[in-house]
């Protein structure tokens, strides 16, 4: 709910963006993690509680000038408590029970009235908090994470919203997305490490190879002893765990025998550099009306350094076969092939996984999409990108 709040109101999204540690609580807004003094003159931690009057579904206005507060009676340095607080004793139910609300503070400014509840909770701040912020250097900025916050968020903690990615209208359109990565190679665990960052519904990812050295000098993040060896899957699966829920990594194949594995899929990148797997994988995807993105590169030394294009084609579900017989992508093998004998290339892998997901973002509304592309095509010697309309 509070990630609701946020989005629609502005006032609460710029408290969540200063770092103001805020929780959704039965219709009040909670701010925790207030520093203030005591009658001893000890650091204590409280918690600002405000009401929500509801404008419509997600949208507030305050109550009154108003805060109840979690903690005791806050002190000046002087020694002496607070003056102009008005308020008193209170209590008020909360469901969570790390929050007991002992008072109710009442200090209006010159105004009569706060504009929003941002110029509300800062004006309390200043006053109950100042004095223990001043003294021992402490700030109620915590960016505390609270599973409150997240909600019903794929991920497993929120960046303090600075991002803005789970506030924002456009994260919606991801929300219903079963996104299937088919290869975890060098491009496609580039883009496994972005769509991670994505707030898809769930992430399905395929890969029967093993994760040695060499694949550690094209993937992202670091090289731990215990990963080499075991299957690339299971590496990256364990590699962001933390990060997000619905992420689903397998050790397997994806062939034209794999419907199961992809049922419920609503997009899928393919990132396999055999041309015999991508002829399977495509008319597995094409059958079952799946749209998909089929990246690769084409690297050669003729002129001695390396050079070539990084290509990112889509396949839209009505015209995907008309696509594929366009001839776009290799579906034959090349054991020769240049890129099996030069694998320590991670910025271009990273920069075809880019070229993948920007495109893809385009087709979902996320990026501005003015003239859509089907195909593109980097030249790495010049710094070109081509791109082909249609089909």
């Amino acid at each position: 709910m509070l990630i609701e709040l946020a989005n629609h109101n502005d006032d609460i999204r710029r408290l969540l963006e200063k770092g103001y540690a805020l929780r959704y609580d039965s219709g009040y807004l909670v701010v925790r993690d207030i520093p203030y003094l005591d009658s001893h003159l000890a650091r204590q931690v409280g918690a600002f509680v405000t009401k929500l009057v509801p404008i419509d579904k997600v949208r507030v206005k305050q109550e009154d000038h108003q805060v109840f507060f979690a903690g005791s009676a806050p002190y000046g340095l002087d020694g002496k408590p607070i003056t102009n607080l008005g308020g008193g004793a209170a209590s008020l139910p909360l469901s969570k029970t790390d929050v007991v609300v002992e008072r109710s503070f009442s200090n209006k400014p010159p105004s009569g009235h706060f504009p929003d509840f941002f110029a509300k909770i800062e004006h309390y701040v200043n006053l109950i908090a100042g004095p223990a912020m001043n003294r021992d250097s402490v700030s109620p900025l915590t960016f505390n994470v609270d599973h409150d916050v997240v909600g019903d968020s794929v991920f497993h903690f929120q960046d303090s919203l600075t991002s803005r990615a789970e506030i924002g209208d456009l994260a919606a359109h991801f929300k219903d997305e079963v996104v299937a990565i088919i290869g975890l190679g060098g491009t496609g665990c580039y883009l496994l490490d972005f769509m991670v960052k994505t707030p898809v519904k769930e992430i399905r990812g395929f890969d029967g190879d093993f994760y040695y050295v060499h694949n550690a000098y094209r993937s992202p993040g670091y090289l731990d002893d215990q990963d080499l060896g075991k299957g690339k899957a299971e590496v990256y699966q364990r590699r962001y765990d933390n990060f997000r829920k619905n992420l689903k990594l397998e050790k397997k194949y994806i062939d034209r025998t794999s419907a199961a594995d992809l049922e419920g899929v609503s997009f899928a990148f393919v990132c396999v550099d055999k041309g015999s797997a991508r002829a399977e994988i495509f008319e597995l995807l094409i059958s079952l009306g799946i749209p998909f993105i089929d990246v690769g590169m084409g690297l050669n030394r003729k002129e001695g350094p390396l050079a070539g294009t990084l290509r990112a084609t889509y396949y839209p579900p009505d015209k995907a076969a008309q696509v594929r017989d366009m001839q776009l992508a290799e579906l034959a093998d090349h054991p020769d092939d240049v890129y099996r004998a030069q694998v320590q290339i991670s910025e271009l892998n990273a920069m075809n996984a880019c070229l993948a997901v920007i495109r893809y973002k385009q087709l979902r509304g996320f990026y501005l999409d003015k003239q859509p592309p089907f195909h593109m095509l980097f030249d790495t010697a010049e710094l070109k990108l081509f791109r082909q309309e249609g089909p």
